[in-house]
């Protein structure tokens, strides 16, 4: 069975609203495909999908957690994340981060629905930047 929409295209991907999964960051580049958006594909073991707002508490409290994600890696052409960075975290870091009251805010548009097998969408809302 094809993976495509049929016509040999494949489909967008969906973000955890149900609309088309939007950008979360160029600056820094983000995303397991390092194309800005949150998607994720067989090469994604981590699910790098949770589009998130990083606080320093949480930059702090990742790199406690061993996801150190604030130190400069130029190997791998990575800055290192400040306050105010987009970036797309791993699903479960991400529930591991709010299962301990540390959880980063999270943009829903730019997060993609497969995280939702991971975490409910009521704990994503309450996390939420663009709440309405």
């Amino acid at each position: 069975m094809s993976i495509t929409n049929g016509n040999g295209h494949y489909p967008k991907p969906k973000n955890v609203l149900g609309g088309d999964l939007e950008l979360c960051c160029t600056s820094p580049m983000t995303g397991f495909y390092r194309d800005g958006y949150c998607k994720t594909g067989p090469e994604d073991t981590g699910r790098h999908t949770v589009c998130i707002l990083a606080t320093t508490e949480f930059l702090a409290y990742s790199k406690s957690a061993g996801n150190d994600l604030s130190t400069p890696m130029p190997q791998y052409s990575f800055p290192g994340l400040v306050e105010g960075d987009k970036w797309c975290l791993v699903a479960m870091r991400w529930k591991q981060a709010m299962e301990a009251g540390m959880a980063p805010q999270v943009i829903l548009e730019a997060t993609h629905e497969s995280v939702l097998e991971i975490v409910s969408l009521e704990d994503l809302k309450a996390h939420a930047i663009d709440q309405d």
